[in-house]
């Protein structure tokens, strides 16, 4: 083995017990399963002869799951609405045996949930046919951001990261963003952020990662593929952010870190391109990289590892988390 897979594994090691706090949107995933064998009298569509559900958590919970199925101890923090698929967030939270303390429970939201049907026959692969999202607007009121606020702080001192999950639901304030930022840059925990459309509005952290459509929203600037374009960008990148680093990710074209003061650094994609399902993959990718980087990684091997793990977890179905030994099993190949 070389002494490159050996520092790899060494990292992953160090996942176990890693204290991370988790802050953002909360989302329920539920998935109906059926066939569809007829065609409607009433319209032409398809009818769904429906045979199963399933839930799972989604955005911060997903990188909640990831974080814990490495051997990390996570602490969520957000908001969830006084309502059924809220008490189901908070129920599935708990069957893990997460402390759920830190979630606010608003009588005023509605908790976001998607929900994915999937059709096909019995021994055939479910395909997707139809996405509902319900969504919601967690309220901007004194009392919620109190709330957030003093969790932000209780934990401070207890973890190593704060991992930032941003699907635009506004469970993260730029306000109370503004407020705790010097104290964690001061006690020098790592703040990692992953944003759907606000990637400018946390400036500061320690790494953010973009996937190439929040960048292009970002920067007001459409993709290529040369070489030279990659530098602009990254310079924009980490100058705009603000940020320490950059992982840019470009689906079946791999990764793209840009750090300050380092030539840019391109990782080809891990695994098959034949890809199986993308739900979630942001989530685990942010979660080993902050993982990695709470347990002394550099960038670099950070961005490594978390470009296995994304590799990993697209060759699952829906929203998937990853163990350390599947994480050990792909390092030994690069």
């Amino acid at each position: 083995m070389h002494n490159k897979q050996e520092r790899y594994l060494e990292l992953i090691d160090r996942f176990a017990g890693q204290r991370i706090a988790v802050w953002g949107d909360f989302i329920l995933d539920e998935y109906l399963y059926g066939h569809t064998r007829r065609i409607s009298r009433e319209a032409p569509v398809l009818i769904l002869s429906h045979q199963a559900n399933s839930y799972a958590l989604g955005g911060a919970g997903n990188s909640l799951l990831n974080l814990k199925s490495l051997g990390a101890s996570p602490f969520p923090i957000g908001v969830v609405g006084s309502d059924a698929a809220g008490r189901r967030i908070l129920a599935m939270i708990r069957k893990h045996r997460i402390a759920a303390d830190h979630l606010i429970a608003a009588r005023d939201y509605s908790t976001p949930m998607k929900t994915r049907v999937l059709a096909g026959e019995e021994n055939t692969r479910k395909q997707q046919i139809l996405r509902i999202d319900r969504e919601g607007r967690v309220p901007d009121t004194a009392e919620i951001k109190k709330g957030l606020l003093s969790a932000l702080k209780a934990v401070r001192k207890q973890v190593a990261a704060l991992l930032i999950s941003d699907y635009h639901y506004f469970t993260v304030r730029e306000d109370v963003y503004q407020k705790i930022h010097p104290l964690y840059r001061k006690s020098e925990t790592h703040l990692t952020l992953d944003s759907r459309f606000r990637l400018l509005d946390f400036p500061g952290t320690t790494v953010s990662t973009p996937n190439e459509p929040e960048m292009e929203h970002a920067l007001q600037r459409g993709s290529r593929d040369d070489r030279d374009w990659l530098r602009e960008t990254g310079r924009r990148l980490l100058k705009q952010t603000a940020a320490q680093a950059v992982l840019l990710t470009r689906g079946s074209k791999g990764m793209v870190l840009f750090e300050r003061g380092r030539p840019l650094f391109s990782i080809p994609i891990h695994g098959p391109t034949d890809i199986v399902d993308v739900t979630g993959a942001g989530d685990t990718v942010i979660s080993v990289l902050t993982l990695a980087l709470a347990s002394g990684a550099t960038f670099r091997e950070a961005a490594v590892l978390a470009n296995a793990a994304g590799g990993i977890v697209v060759m699952k179905k829906g929203t998937a988390t990853l163990t350390s030994d599947e994480l050990r099993n792909a390092v030994t190949s690069i």
